[in-house]
């Protein structure tokens, strides 16, 4: 009986290694898949992340030139350690690290820089899984569904991939396959998260991220709807229909003004994978096509009404009034640094005026060294700003990123749109709650007479520009032509 049993038992172990070799040979299995992985894996990373910033900073005098260098190299080993991390277990553990990887002027440097990585090192499925997923989501083959369909992804990212098609009746689509498992992964992920944040704040009292672990709980789920995305998507095409776009980076922060502070509806991703630059078939003009619609920011009407009166403060420098709408927005305090983290300038460029001249490079290395040195404080804000704002400030930052690669940084012209499309807002809201015709009629002068104002600042400007381009080229030309 015994000697049976042990047969049993080892033709049972044979079989089931022989099943495990097969499913992971075909794909079907991965050990990254497994729980257990997953979780002995991310509580491996933040004990060690953890014990590095316990002991590395212990015997070190605080604020010393000593602190601050092993600081950051504590901030770089820990960000490498963390990346790893999102790339062995993928999915919502990517997703995240690609927030914070866009955060340029909340997280210090060594992380941002380094989780910035994390946008081209998405994973890929294989074609099976791609055809298991059809099957399953849509209950048919993708010859029954597509008259070709390519085998290589047109692009690969944290959630899903997008594979170039043709429907049977000749028009060629994009399709977008959700990864396998990511659904099914994500709210344990995300429960995982919340144990580890909370566990290190035990350790660390400022250690203040819950605001990270709250958003991806809310907008997770959104940006696994493809139907929500598809609504979406129609919307903001309804949305900015009447835009004609010739330039990139000057009307990318037109049509993000008119989505922030007119409509309420934002797009949230706009890192340079979402945004492509096309010439239009017909007219020969450049376009933009912004991709990806899975997550948006709905501003409530209270909100987006004091983010306004705060950027129209910043651009007109009414510090009493930035000081106002800083702390209707939850800054308290903090809203010097809270007018910093907004516009990424120092206090003192808000004082004087952030429109008067752009961001440095002296300046700008000052801002990103002082984020580390801020860092709790940031936590400490991040907490305590509407949750409308974290998006936004992702957002911000993104914007940011794509305009300082284009040279077009914290530009005049910028500034003037973002204010255009305030009064415009501003004024629509007044209209609606105006009791009387005259008194809308005035509203409507008043912002006629403001657009004006801001049209004749914005020719002044070009003006001077031009006549200092004058100015340079005539000074060249005396010098080419003095005798040496």
């Amino acid at each position: 009986m015994a000697r049976k049993a042990l047969k049993l038992a080892s033709w049972t172990s044979v079989a089931l290694a022989a099943s495990g070799v097969y499913l992971y040979s075909n794909n079907y299995l991965d050990p990254n898949d497994f729980g257990a992985v997953r979780v002995g894996r991310a509580v491996a990373t933040t004990a060690v992340i953890s014990y590095d910033y316990l002991t590395s900073l212990r015997s070190v005098p605080y604020g010393s030139e000593e602190y601050l260098q092993r600081r950051s190299q504590v901030h770089l080993r820990s960000a490498r350690r963390l990346c790893e991390l999102c790339c062995a277990n993928r999915g919502t553990f990517i997703k995240v690290g690609q927030h914070l990887g866009a955060l340029d002027y909340l997280l210090p440097e060594e992380y941002t820089s380094t989780l910035k990585v994390l946008h081209s090192q998405a994973p890929q499925s294989s074609m099976q899984e791609v055809r298991q997923v059809i099957r399953e989501d849509l209950g048919k083959e993708i010859h029954d569904l597509f008259l070709s369909f390519d085998d290589t992804p047109l692009g690969a990212a944290s959630l899903a991939q997008v594979h170039k098609a043709v429907l049977h009746d000749g028009r060629t689509v994009a399709v977008k396959v959700q990864h396998p498992k990511v659904q099914a992964q994500s709210s344990k992920d995300i429960l995982l998260m919340e144990v580890l944040v909370l566990a290190v704040k035990q350790l660390f009292p400022d250690f203040e991220f819950m605001w990270l672990v709250d958003e991806a709980k809310k907008n997770l789920p959104l940006e696994l709807d493809f139907l929500n995305e598809g609504r979406n998507a129609e919307k903001v095409a309804h949305m900015l229909k009447h835009f004609d776009f010739l330039k990139i980076s000057c009307h990318l922060g037109k049509m993000y003004s008119e989505m922030i502070f007119v409509n309420g509806f934002v797009h949230c991703d706009p890192h340079p994978g979402n945004i492509l630059v096309r010439r239009h078939s017909d007219t020969g003009k450049a376009e933009i096509v912004l991709l990806d619609h899975g997550l948006y920011q709905v501003l409530t009407e209270e909100f987006r009404l004091d983010y306004c009166h705060l950027w129209q403060s910043l651009i007109w420098t009414d510090m009493e009034r930035v000081k106002q709408y800083s702390q209707r927005l939850g800054a308290a305090e903090l809203y010097p640094l809270f007018a910093c983290m907004l516009t990424a300038r120092s206090w003192d460029s808000v004082k004087r005026g952030i429109g008067q001249a752009p961001v440095s490079a002296t300046e700008d290395s000052e801002i990103r060294n002082n984020v580390a040195s801020y860092l709790s404080e940031i936590s400490q804000l991040l907490n305590h700003v509407p949750r409308q704002m974290l998006l936004i400030l992702k957002t911000n930052d993104l914007l940011r990123s794509i305009e300082t690669t284009l040279g077009t940084r914290s530009s005049a012209s910028s500034f003037l749109n973002m204010s255009r499309c305030c009064i415009r807002a501003l004024a629509e809201h007044r209209k609606r709650d105006a009791g009387s015709f005259l008194r809308r009629t005035q509203i409507s002068f008043s912002e006629a007479f403001s657009l004006w104002q801001i049209n004749l600042h914005e020719l002044l400007l070009r003006v001077k520009g031009l006549r200092l381009l004058c100015w340079v080229s005539t000074l060249l030309g005396w010098l080419t032509r003095a005798p040496h």
